[in-house]
């Protein structure tokens, strides 16, 4: 391959991850259509949010592991390691950085819920209330 054909490869490849970094995608987020669809094939939803968010409201399923107890409860979700996780916080931004997170201690497949809960919410999906 010629070098400028190399290099034209390159920059559109840049561009295309800066437009979805800008519009406040990355290759890992996914919307909450792709996310219920996901768990109904045996992901792992994982609801990053605060004890008291997470009874309030949310999704069918999940389980909770708040973001800032993350890196010290890994060994919880070790089976997952290989397969699909899926994050979700209030509206998208803890569970980018949890995603990261999982992403840097080896979970191949994480995946962050661009939105979050707001998102699921407006989407008319099925919210649990409590803790279970």
């Amino acid at each position: 391959m010629k070098k400028s054909t190399m290099y034209r490869l390159a920059l559109s490849l840049l561009l295309a991850a800066n437009i979805g970094l800008a519009q406040g995608q990355d290759m890992h987020s996914i919307d909450v259509k792709q996310a219920q669809q996901l768990k109904s094939q045996g992901a792992l939803l994982l609801d990053v949010r605060e004890a008291d968010e997470y009874a309030s409201g949310h999704a069918p399923g999940s389980t909770l592991i708040p973001v800032g107890q993350l890196g010290a409860r890994l060994k919880e979700i070790d089976a997952f390691r290989n397969k699909t996780v899926v994050l979700i916080c209030r509206s998208g931004r803890r569970s980018a950085v949890a995603t990261e997170m999982l992403r840097k201690a080896g979970f191949s497949d994480a995946k962050n819920v661009e939105g979050g809960m707001i998102a699921w919410e407006k989407n008319g999906l099925p919210l649990l209330k409590g803790m279970k």
